[in-house]
């Protein structure tokens, strides 16, 4: 009886300690084990890699501000609105606009950071620039969008985060966007 009671108290502690993820393991083929993200916290870990200055080609500067995330989950995607000044030697003064910009993310190992990818801009609007002006920065944009959002860091993952998962032979995989926030799925590490 002893032996049992330990044993007992051996796996109540590592429930405890493993929480959720153990929980969610243990329910097999019904739940897949997975991380969430807030999107308030997607937010926040943005909004420090902004502002930033973007040179096209001698011409102007366009700096971009912290763009205002959304999650777009019928799509699997972020969607992102974004306030742009553009000023150089071209044009006289500085010229307030916006852009919108949608992308996937995928996971970066190296460092445990879900990236933004796969990045489609809609059109940059320039209420108070020459139609012409504008026109050559939408022909730029693609570009210029890849350039500037290319890579951002949206969420780093600490070891905490995945620590019970670590020990179970598990790594990050599919991100799925939810209306919640993002959805790290968890998968077997492959050899």
């Amino acid at each position: 009886m002893p032996h049992r009671r330990r044993f007992l108290a051996t796996a109540t502690r590592a429930l405890t300690l493993g929480g959720g993820a153990l929980w969610l393991l243990g329910r097999g083929v019904w739940a897949q084990p997975s991380y969430t993200v807030p999107l308030a916290q997607l937010q926040e870990m943005v909004a420090t890699k902004f502002p930033r200055s973007v040179p096209v080609q001698g011409l102007f500067d366009l700096n971009l501000q912290a763009p205002l995330l959304r999650l777009l989950p019928e799509v699997n995607r972020l969607g992102a609105a974004m306030a742009v000044d553009v000023a150089g030697p071209a044009l006289r003064r500085s010229h307030a606009g916006s852009f919108d910009v949608e992308f996937a993310l995928r996971y970066e190992a190296s460092d445990r950071t879900l990236r933004a990818y796969q990045i489609r801009l809609g059109r940059l609007a320039f209420p108070t620039l020459q139609p012409a002006v504008t026109e050559l920065l939408n022909a730029y944009g693609p570009v210029l969008a890849e350039q500037s959002l290319r890579e951002v860091t949206l969420h780093q993952l600490r070891p905490q985060d995945t620590a019970v998962f670590d020990g179970l032979g598990l790594q990050p995989g599919p991100i799925t966007v939810t209306p919640k926030g993002l959805a790290v799925a968890f998968v077997s590490k492959q050899p």
